[in-house]
């Protein structure tokens, strides 16, 4: 078999509806849009969320919450990542972009302890947890909160 004799199962490529190309076609004359009203006309319809005058589900329904456009979201990385760099090495803001654990603007990096770390390294993040920092020197290495 040749990559030339391929071709895809039957009925996985349909042909195009081409409509308004005489009345033998099964799609002429009004080319499938009935006869006359809104829909009928050319940039006919209704717009997204009518509802025909009923009152559209967006308005009937109850807002809730509230979002706050001042947050600060931070960028997490686990103990599990950490595996990747060398022993002793100093890992900040640019070594996590340079492997990948950190992609995006975001407004800081925080640690957190899921996984083990198997050797010690020198850690400056903007947030860590407790148990993140105690597990960290428990390796033999050490944590600065910047």
């Amino acid at each position: 078999m040749k990559l030339n004799e391929l071709s895809p199962l039957g009925g996985a490529r349909k042909p195009r509806k081409r409509l308004g190309r005489g009345v033998g076609s099964g799609h002429g004359k009004t080319a499938g849009k009935g006869s006359k009203g809104q829909n009928a006309r050319s940039g006919g319809g209704v717009r997204p969320g009518y509802e025909g005058g009923q009152m559209p589900i967006h308005r009937r329904l109850p807002k809730r919450g509230f979002t706050n456009i001042f947050k600060k979201e931070y960028a997490v990385v686990n103990l599990r990542d950490l595996g990747r760099f060398d022993k002793d090495s100093l890992v900040d803001e640019m070594a996590f972009i340079k492997t990948g654990l950190v992609k995006g603007k975001r407004f800081g990096i925080k640690l957190l302890a899921k996984g083990e770390l198997k050797h010690p390294l020198k850690i400056k993040v903007n947030k860590a947890s407790k148990s993140a920092i105690q597990k960290v020197e428990a390796a033999g290495g050490t944590v600065e909160v910047i």
